[in-house]
Order: structure tokens, then sequence, then C-alpha cells
């Protein structure tokens, strides 16, 4: 066996002895997916804790499932996506992505991203507003609050849905969801004050779910939260959340960071992912937690704490992006609703420095050629291109080594065994 051939086998067993080693002690232990429940005591949303972090008690409410399942539907309806959104707490927990089916066949069905409490999958996104400065929190809004649809309609891209709520004395809330032809909703929220006395508190947007995907236990790519705050990025695996530390004022295993002007929160999964973006120079407050108790797994924005003074109407805006994680479509928002860095949202690895710029080139080539087979061998010879210089001297040097190979062997029957006169 020549040396070259030696070399090469030993490095096949030596990368499978690393794979065996890191499947052995460093490979994530799977979670067992966590089914909705369906019982009439659900807890629907941990909502985040009033200003201060003292009030931290969960929207438990008895009937919550049933009242959901009665509760009137708002259909969503886009290029992209199709599904529904609730009008108890204005949750978005109904979608399925158009252009994705479960396997190959052609009526295989939909990819769904999103699932209502109660279902076989429980993931869903709902925003509103938590009190502060001692407000009781019977006077605004919670995730069990049933919204009235002003006028009629379904969401789509050129047709807006406004809720409204009335508290009865003198706050009206109301909340405009917009949906553009991709996967990016705009969410606004907005509360008038006809009373006589000025009123504190904070929206906020939660992203919650039950549900973990099939795959949470692959180590090639990360599954779980994604965020940015501000120039930092953060990946936290779904394993990972129920070891966070445990924090008092969210009862929960939590990190919870400060964003000064830019950043984002979601759940990114192998193909799909739905994140929360403040508008860009937006404060907030960056929560990822597990609660144990519910088994439930949160990301939040919480936006910080307005004062609504008698005769005043205050309001905010939030992004919710929910689907594929299509390059093109996420560089988009980056580009032009700047989110930012959220191509950033798609894991490239340890050896990012390398795929990132690969991928971004084949991408182009297969929009160019139309083809990625043919993509894949033009970016072939363009990273063969590339090396050229490097490969030119190696191949130089190899023949003239190979040109004094004979000249070589004649020495070694003229000295036979000594090395010093071979030397």
């Amino acid at each position: 066996m020549s040396d070259e051939n030696r070399n090469l086998l030993l490095a096949i067993v030596l990368s499978g002895l690393v794979m065996v080693v890191w499947m052995a002690f460093f490979a994530p232990q799977p979670i067992e997916p966590v089914p909705g429940g369906a019982n009439d005591t659900a807890e629907l949303t941990a909502p985040p804790p009033a200003e201060g972090g003292t009030d931290t008690a969960t929207a438990t409410a008895p009937g919550a499932v049933a009242a959901l399942e009665t509760a009137p539907r708002i259909e969503i309806d886009t290029p992209k996506l199709k599904g529904s959104l609730s009008t108890l707490g204005g949750r978005i927990d109904e979608l399925d992505l158009k252009d994705y089916r479960v396997t190959i066949e052609p009526d295989s069905p939909l990819v769904a991203l999103l699932g209502p409490e109660g279902s076989d999958l429980t993931y869903y996104a709902v925003h509103g507003w938590a009190p502060a400065g001692g407000l009781d929190p019977s006077l605004i809004p919670g995730p069990n609050t049933l919204f009235t649809q002003d006028g009629t309609g379904k969401l789509t891209p050129e047709t807006p849905v406004t809720l409204s709520w009335d508290n009865g004395q003198g706050l009206t809330f109301k909340r405009t969801i917009s949906v553009d032809e991709n996967y990016l909703f705009t969410v606004t929220q907005s509360v008038e004050n006809a009373g006589a006395s000025e009123v504190r508190m904070f929206p906020y947007g939660i992203v919650a779910r039950r549900t973990l995907p099939d795959a949470v236990a692959a180590f090639v790519r990360h599954e779980g939260v994604v965020r940015q705050s501000d120039n930092e990025l953060e990946e936290i695996d779904y394993p990972d959340m129920a070891d966070l530390d445990y924090v008092e004022g969210e009862r929960a295993n939590a990190s919870v960071i400060q964003v000064e002007e830019k950043g984002w929160i979601g759940f990114t999964d192998a193909y799909w992912m739905t994140t929360l973006a403040p508008e860009a120079g937006q404060p907030f407050r960056s929560v990822a937690k597990y609660v144990e108790r519910d088994g439930l797994y949160q990301v939040e924005v919480r936006l910080p704490t307005v004062s609504v003074a008698p005769g005043a109407t205050v309001s905010t805006t939030t992004r919710l992006f929910a689907g594929a994680k299509e390059y093109d479509v996420i560089k988009d928002y980056e580009n032009n609703e700047g989110i930012f860095h959220f191509i950033d949202s798609i894991d490239w690895g340890w050896f990012f420095f390398l795929t990132k710029p690969m991928f971004v080139a084949l991408h182009w080539l297969n929009l160019a050629i139309g083809n990625m087979g043919w993509a894949i061998i033009a970016l072939t010879f363009l990273i063969k291109a590339l090396v050229f210089p490097l490969s030119y001297k190696s191949y130089v040097s190899m023949a003239k080594m190979k040109e004094l190979q004979p000249e070589m062997e004649k020495l070694k029957e003229r000295t036979g065994d000594d090395r010093q006169k071979f030397q």
C-alpha cells in the first residue's frame, strides 16, 4: 500500500472515530414533544410580569380552551399562507405554508406551522398590554379577552384586520394586523384614554409553544431560540432552555436581555421560523423562558412602559415573521424592513465564514443558470479557479519530483542501505 493510500485510509478511520466519540459524549439528548393539552383549565399563555417583575401570575381561566374553540375566527389568506386568527386574545394560532407539503407527494398535507392551544400542534403568537404603575389588570385585555372585529372580511395583503376591545371605564384598545405577500405580519396596537386619570402599561409580543419539532436532537443544525441583541447573536437549543437560571420575577427558567436599539427573538426549526421584531431603533427587553410547570417554551419582546394621559392615544408596532427560512425573503426583510442581521437567523454552522459565502455564490449561480445541478458544477469550477495558483505550485513540485524519481532509484541501488552515502 502506498503512503498516499495509507494516509487516506488513516484520515477516514480518524474521522469516523471523531464522529463516534461526538455522538457518544456530546450529542444533545432528545426531548419528547409535549402534546398540547385539551383540558378546560389550560393556561393559554404565560404573560409578561407587571412593571418591576413582581406580578408573574399566569393567565389561567376555567373553560379557556373551550372558549378558544367557540370564539369567532378571521381567515388568513395570502399567496404563501393560509389559516386563521382567533378573536380570543387576537392570537395568530393557525397557519399553513402553501408552498410546502409534508412529503413529496402532490396530495400530501400542507406543512402546518402554527396550531391553537388544545390541538396536536400547540404553537402560536399573541400580542397585548401588561399593567404598570399599579394599574388594575382587569382594565386591560389579556390573552383570554374576546375582541370584536371592526367590519368584516379576511386578512390578506390588501385588507388588514382591526380588532377592538372597550373596558367600559374609558380605555379603548385596538389592534390592527396586516400581512405582506410572504411571511411578515405587522401588529399595531393602540390604546385611547377617555377617562379622567393617567394610566401606565407596556406592550408585549409573545410566541409560545408546547409542541417541539421531531428532529430536535439533530446536532448538525440549531433548533431552538435564536435572537439578535444589538450586536450579539445568541442561540439556545430547546434542551438547554430547561437549564437556564431560574428567575424569580419570571417564575421560570429564563434569560432576559435589555436590547438598546436593534434586535429580534424567535424560535427556529430545521426549515421554519417564528420571530418577533420591534421596529428599528426601538429598545426592548428580550426574554426566552421555559415554564416547567406548564411544559411551555416562550419568547417575548417587552417594549418600554408608556403613560397614556386623559384624552390621549398611544400606539406601538411590532413585526412577526412566521414562515419558511427562504434566503431571498429573509435578506429582503433585513435590507428593506430594517430587521438587523436577520439573515443570521439561518444557522450557518461553525464554519460560517466558509458556508455563508459559498451558499450566496451557489444561490446566485442557481438563479442565473436556473438549474441547481449545473450551479453546483459551476461553483466547483469557480472554487478550482480561485485555488488554482496554489494548486499549480503543488502540481509543478510534484512534476519535478516525478522527473527526479528515476535518478533517486538509481542512487538507492548504488548505495544500498548506506543512508549517509545516499545523502
